[in-house]
């Protein structure tokens, strides 16, 4: 807690500009017309300090279908308040938990307990250190819930610490086990003051507390004015993490469950960030116990106006650490400019998103008089896997124009879902007097307008293995509506479809049921060969696609669906408009695509597609190629992106589907990276509707990029999975329902076949890429996204392969029908 400086006039200009942004990009339903955000509650005379402070603490939790607050109760101390959403208050529930007003509070519910850590309060500033008072203890109080009440169990309250303390929190290891934080100072004016980092733990449950032991680790001794918190994250692991303003440091000490708590060799100590002016008295940490990364996100405060008046520097930092990784990624909050302090971190696993709350001076208010000063709490959100925040203070959602004096906002452990909704609560010190925000949170809604696509969970729909070979210039027809999750009455299929042990070469054509036979083709093969290819093609009136092999000899056919386009017609930016299955490159024609030379074709305006649009899909063949090579799709008139769509070798004929964003001129490029010529074949099967997309299940194309490349790396191993990040990234929001990537086989030791499918769900009895021993194949994929926002790829070989996967677009992410 330094004391602040002015904010220059520049940055209050700033932060006036970014408040005028926020204030009409956002403005939250329980807004009154003279401005005020949020309901006022009960009043809290007699508290020593702000009720719902300290920085790193929480006071709510969400249990048994209502939100709860440890709240001060004037005239008697610390009771439990359940918040009835009827009427919007808090009623008291007359269970006093401690009386003792200079006290403060974190609290833990485990979905069994209720866990009360109240801590005597000594603050401490840098200008005016303070000594930590002895025999004023810290008391750990448990409760268990049945009924609608809280009762205190017997034994508690156990006694965690015997000192004062300027800040306490506690957390739960997987073994049960209690561990709580805090600093303790020592020392007087005369002879100086010390500060140290402590920790303690517990006997499963919190029933008894070991004594307390400074944090095992090298140099735990941050400035006076400095605090700690603890968290529980990951794979049995417990945290610590302490501003130190004396090296300019956010210092994260960690160790697993079941270690000797004290041995220094049980910790491991790095810096979360460090450099001059980077550490504050100010964070809040949040972990996901269901995040199967182990993340933890921490929100900080840097001291950066106290040695810049830059007004485009961080005051706040987002910091996540991520254990794969052993490492922690950095990204601002807010600016010296927004005049920001305080902030705590919510997390929002239905909608992938981290939630930071903050103080600030009211939205009417330009620049400030210092940061931390009292005003207003704003809110701002981002993806949790890339937590870019937007600028300004974010929006009002607690404020009172008659009397500006919101700060210390708190909120809960839990992360909090659609059931919860979510709840904040901060204090009027002024006028001495509970605030809180309750707002309703929902998920995406369900893709519901034509030509929307909705993904599926993969499921095979034909196997002809199991029946018997599609005779020679003849056909098959499956059934792919009214099936596996589609709808009876659906636009279009998106499946994956393999040719294997054909008799001779030839090519399928896929097409809708009871409609005449295009002279188009989707997989093209010889004697032997596996072959897979995405398809996306309309459905015929009785639901039903059909295969017509155009071979000399019998072959099988395996189609697994990926997803469906919702029937009607489409109108909205990003629905997908299927078109009668036309050719509109073949350079058999004309002449072969030369040696690392281009062609473009006219994909917008011809074949029953308007003239302008975003994307087209279509099913691109290589046939007669004089050496290896790879070829690459992109809008033309755009750079050339370092992707691939095709992949072959001299004299193969190979297909595979595209979707690719259309140039400004209505073309698409095709690149022959090769050292030969060879002929290109492109067959149209729909586009996707021009201008911006915002609906659920609307396409929205991206320039190609690499999102794995396993030659960097280490191959895909023998029957086993490798997964990547599908969103939060190369232009993919954090949240989608699928994405659209061409994968590529390449280097693999033995036969075998790669399964794509949503990271975190079962793996399907399917495939998208077939190969043999030193093969190089690719083909696009339609599959849905994991809730950890990844795809996941199963090795199906008893040899290792290298993968490569190349993004070219996304659905807006809606639920699931």
């Amino acid at each position: 807690m330094k004391i602040k400086r002015s904010v220059s006039w520049l940055a209050q200009l700033l932060a006036l500009a970014a408040v005028l942004t926020a204030t009409v990009l956002a403005s939250p339903a329980n807004a009154a017309a003279d401005g005020t955000y949020g309901n006022p509650s009960i009043n809290y005379a007699g508290a020593v300090n702000p009720p719902t402070a300290d920085k790193p603490q929480s006071k709510l939790w969400w249990n048994d279908g209502s939100w709860w607050a440890d709240m001060w109760t004037t005239g008697s101390g610390w009771h439990i308040y359940r918040l009835d959403r009827g009427t919007e208050t808090w009623v008291d529930t007359g269970l006093l938990n401690d009386s003792r007003p200079n006290t403060l509070a974190d609290t833990l519910w485990d979905g069994t307990h209720l866990y009360i850590a109240s801590h005597v309060v000594t603050v401490s500033t840098e200008a005016v250190p303070q000594a930590s008072v002895p025999n004023k203890p810290a008391y750990l109080y448990r409760y268990s819930y049945a009924g609608g009440k809280y009762t205190l169990d017997s034994g508690f309250p156990t006694v965690i610490a015997p000192n004062s303390s300027e800040s306490m929190t506690i957390d739960q290891d997987s073994t049960g086990t209690m561990w709580a934080t805090w600093t303790e100072v020592a020392g007087d004016p005369t002879n100086g003051f010390t500060s140290t980092v402590y920790v303690n733990n517990s006997a499963p449950g919190g029933t008894s507390w070991s004594t307390p032991f400074v944090l095992p680790v090298a140099n735990p001794h941050p400035a006076a004015d400095d605090i700690s918190s603890v968290v529980a994250y990951g794979n049995k692991k417990i945290g610590v993490m302490w501003t130190d303003q004396l090296t300019g440091s956010v210092w994260w000490a960690t160790r697993t469950d079941g270690t000797a708590p004290a041995a220094s060799s049980s910790w491991k100590v790095q810096s979360a960030v460090k450099g001059n002016g980077l550490a504050d008295d100010h964070l809040n940490l949040k972990s996901l116990q269901a995040d199967s990364t182990g993340r933890v996100f921490a929100a900080v405060k840097t001291s950066l106006d106290q040695v810049s008046s830059d007004p485009k520097l961080p005051q706040l930092l987002m910091l996540v650490f991520k254990p794969g990784t052993g490492a922690f990624t950095q990204t601002t909050i807010a600016t010296l400019g927004d005049c920001v302090t305080r902030p705590q971190v919510v997390l929002d696993p239905e909608n992938n998103l981290v939630h930071v709350f903050q103080t600030a001076p009211a939205a009417s208010v330009s620049g400030c008089s210092f940061t931390g000063e009292a005003g207003s709490i704003y809110e701002k959100t981002a993806s949790m896997d890339n937590p870019v925040f937007g600028a300004g203070r974010g929006t009002p959602v607690i404020q009172d124009p008659t009397s500006p004096n919101m700060n210390n906002v708190t909120t809960s452990k839990q992360p909090v879902t659609s059931a919860s909704g979510l709840v904040i609560l901060a204090s009027d010190d002024v006028a001495k007097r509970y605030w809180f925000a309750d707002r309703p949170l929902t998920v995406a809604p369900a893709p519901t307008v034509p030509g929307a696509f909705v993904p599926v969970a993969p499921a095979r729909l034909l196997d002809t293995r199991n029946t018997a070979p599609v005779g020679s210039f003849s056909s098959v027809s499956f059934q792919a509506a009214g099936v596996a999750g589609v709808p009876a009455k659906v636009s279009a299929v998106v499946f994956n479809l393999t040719v294997t042990r054909p008799t001779s070469f030839g090519h399928i054509i896929a097409y809708a049921s009871g409609t005449p036979v295009p002279v188009t083709s989707n997989e093209n093969f010889n004697a032997g060969d596996t072959i897979p290819n995405n398809v996306t093609v309309p459905v015929g009136a009785d639901g039903k696609v059909t295969l017509q092999n155009n071979s000399p000899g019998t072959t099988d056919l395996i189609a697994d669906i990926a997803g469906y386009y919702i029937a009607g017609s489409p109108t909205v930016p990003g629905a997908f408009v299927p078109v009668a299955p036309t050719r509109l490159l073949d350079t058999r024609n004309t002449a072969p695509v030369g040696s690392f030379s281009s062609v473009s074709f006219q994909a917008a305006g011809v074949a029953g597609v308007p003239a302008k649009v975003s994307a087209v899909v279509f099913n691109l063949t290589v046939t007669r190629p004089t050496s290896y090579g790879h070829i690459i799709a992109y809008a033309s008139g755009t750079p050339v992106p370092v992707t691939s769509n095709e992949n072959f070798n001299a004299g193969d004929t190979i297909p595979n589907n595209v979707t690719v964003p259309v140039g400004a001129d209505g073309k698409i490029t095709l690149q022959n990276n090769s050292p030969g010529t060879t002929d290109l074949i492109a067959d149209i099967a729909g586009y996707y509707i021009a201008g911006t997309p915002t609906v659920p299940g609307a396409f929205v194309p991206v320039a190609p990029t690499r999102l794995l490349d396993t030659r960097n790396t280490a191959p895909a191993a023998s029957f086993s999975p490798v997964s990547f990040q599908a969103s939060g990234v190369a232009g993919v929001p954090a949240k989608v329902s699928a994405i659209v990537f061409n994968l590529t086989v390449t280097r693999p030791q033995s036969y075998g076949h790669i399964i794509a499918w949503a990271s975190g769900t079962p793996v399907p009895v399917t495939s998208n890429v077939n190969f043999s021993a030193g093969q190089t194949i690719p083909n696009n994929v339609t599959v849905p996204v994991g809730a950890d926002n990844k795809i996941a790829l199963q090795n199906n070989s008893p040899g290792t392969t290298d993968l490569i996967a190349d993004i070219s677009g996304y659905f807006i992410a809606g639920a699931t029908q």
